[in-house]
C-alpha cells in the first residue's frame, strides 16, 4: 500500500495544531495560576460568574464567526472555566 501524501500532510498540519494547543493551554493555566495566587493572597472568591458569562458570550459569538459549532465551544470554555476555578480554589484552601 503506497502512502497517501494527501492525508500524510493533513495529519501533519493537525499534529502542529495539537501542539500549538497544547502550548497555548499552557501558557492560559501560567496566567491563571498567578490569578489564583493573587486571588488567594488577596483573600478575593475564586470564582467570577458574571465575568465567566461574559466571556463565554463573547467566546460563543467569535466561535460563530470562525464558523465553530458555538455549543462546543462553550462545553471546552466551560471545562477550562471549572479546572481554573479548582485550582484558585486549591490556592485558597477551599477546595472541596
Amino acid at each position: 500500500m503506497s502512502e497517501d501524501h494527501v492525508l500524510a500532510g493533513y495529519r501533519q498540519s493537525i499534529d502542529n495544531i495539537d501542539a500549538a494547543m497544547i502550548h497555548i493551554l499552557a501558557e492560559r493555566f501560567r496566567i491563571t495560576k498567578a490569578v489564583g495566587a493573587h486571588k488567594a493572597q488577596n483573600k478575593l472568591p475564586a470564582s467570577d460568574p458574571g465575568r465567566e458569562e461574559r466571556q463565554i458570550e463573547r467566546l460563543r459569538k467569535l466561535a460563530e464567526d470562525a464558523k465553530l459549532d458555538p455549543e462546543f465551544s462553550e462545553k471546552f470554555l466551560r471545562f477550562i472555566i471549572q479546572e481554573v476555578i479548582r485550582h484558585h480554589e486549591k490556592a485558597a484552601g477551599t477546595a472541596g
